[in-house]
């Protein structure tokens, strides 16, 4: 996992608790949780196909070809 050891999970923790303090701390946690969670479910949704754009036709072929006409 991104080439972190326990040494330094540590320190990472260390920093944490100093910086948000033991009471913050689970809140931390929570609300990146929470917007880890927001961010996968905002993905899924994106790959799915959109019902309004399911329905649109592509332009027919004649019409396709006719931008480059007036040079």
């Amino acid at each position: 996992m991104f080439g972190l050891g326990v040494p330094e999970l540590l320190i990472i923790l260390v920093i944490g608790l100093v910086i948000f303090g033991p009471g913050k701390l689970p809140d931390v946690g929570k609300a990146l949780g929470k917007s880890i969670r927001e961010f996968k479910q905002a993905n899924k949704e994106a790959d799915k196909p959109n019902d309004a754009m399911a329905n649109v036709t592509p332009a027919p072929k004649e019409l396709a070809g006719k931008k480059d006409e007036n040079k």
